[in-house]
Formats: C-alpha cells, sequence, structure tokens
C-alpha cells in the first residue's frame, strides 16, 4: 500500500496562510491521484481538496475559494496552499492516494482568533 508523508503543518492566525506538502514515491505520484484530507477533535475525518492524475481538481464546499491543490511532478509532491485561514480548519491534515493506501501520522494545523 502506498504511503505518503505530509510537512508543513503549524499554528496561524485567522486569516493566514500555511502550504502543506505531501511527498509520493515516483511510482505512487504518476499512478494515483491524491488527495488531502482533514480530521478535527471530535469530528469524523473529511476529504478537503482532491488531485486527480489527469489534472482534474476537486474541492470541498468549506475550502472553495480559500485552498488550492496542485501537483508538482518533478518533485513528486501534491501541495495544498491554505489561504484566509479559519478557526475552523484546525484540523490534522493528511493526504492519502485515490486508491489502495494507508493513513500516515499527518500534520497539525492549528489557527488561532
Amino acid at each position: 500500500q502506498a504511503q505518503l508523508v505530509e510537512s508543513g503543518g503549524g499554528l496561524v492566525q485567522a486569516g493566514g496562510s500555511l502550504r502543506l506538502s505531501c511527498v509520493a514515491s515516483a511510482s505512487t505520484f504518476s499512478t494515483y491521484g491524491i488527495g488531502w484530507y482533514r480530521q478535527a477533535p471530535g469530528k469524523q475525518r473529511e476529504w478537503v481538496a482532491l488531485s486527480h492524475t489527469d489534472g482534474r481538481t476537486n474541492y470541498a464546499d468549506s475550502v472553495k475559494g480559500r485552498f488550492t491543490i496542485s501537483r508538482d511532478s518533478a518533485k513528486n509532491t501534491v501541495s495544498l496552499q491554505m489561504n484566509n485561514l479559519q478557526i475552523e480548519d484546525t484540523a490534522v491534515y493528511y493526504c492519502r492516494v485515490l486508491g489502495p493506501g494507508s493513513w500516515g501520522q499527518g500534520t497539525q494545523v492549528t489557527v488561532s482568533s
């Protein structure tokens, strides 16, 4: 099963920005789409943004217009640029292939008022 490595979380004030990175192996990156997911305390994990191998992207309504997912084939990386962060964006963020894979440790994003 493909496992990815997330990084880039941190603490930011409301209205601020963060950029998350998800690194995959070359074969995984070229074979599968990759998505970002998040899990807030006491809530179920939810999908945030998806990047398909054909270039299509999808966004959850809650982040549309604020978050941007992008693929960098030179670095086998899928990034999530998060702008205008809100307190409700606080969660552990995970990336995962859109296929057989496992969850990594995730990266914590905390938005303060």
